[in-house]
């Protein structure tokens, strides 16, 4: 019996060339791709508690999210924990100096 050992090809025929570029773009571009979107973004999260019943009815659900609303919370998600179902809302993180702004600003000295 002949043995024959043959060497694999380095590339694999069947597949396809890649694009130099992601996408197949275009260009010489150099150095850092810029990112888009929001940088380093951060977010505090809140939940509220309901029943299927709740949830159910058409208004509760409205309620506590117009309500939320108004303080800067979005709906994330809705958690299903059995007979009951977690509202999951978040926010960005205010810095300190955003979250002590109330009032009116002090007077001025004379």
């Amino acid at each position: 019996m002949d043995l024959r050992f043959e060497e694999e090809p380095d590339e694999d025929p069947d597949e396809p060339e890649r694009p130099s570029q992601p996408d197949g773009a275009r260009g010489t571009a150099t150095g850092l791709v810029p990112t888009v979107g929001l940088p380093g973004r951060e977010w505090e999260y809140s939940t509220k508690v309901l029943t299927v019943a709740q949830v159910a009815d058409g208004v509760t659900v409205v309620k506590v999210l117009h309500e939320a609303g108004a303080d800067g919370w979005e709906l994330a998600s809705v958690i299903d924990g059995g007979e009951k179902r977690v509202i999951l809302m978040r926010r960005p993180k205010r810095s300190a100096r955003e979250s002590r702004r109330v009032g009116f600003a002090p007077p001025k000295p004379n």
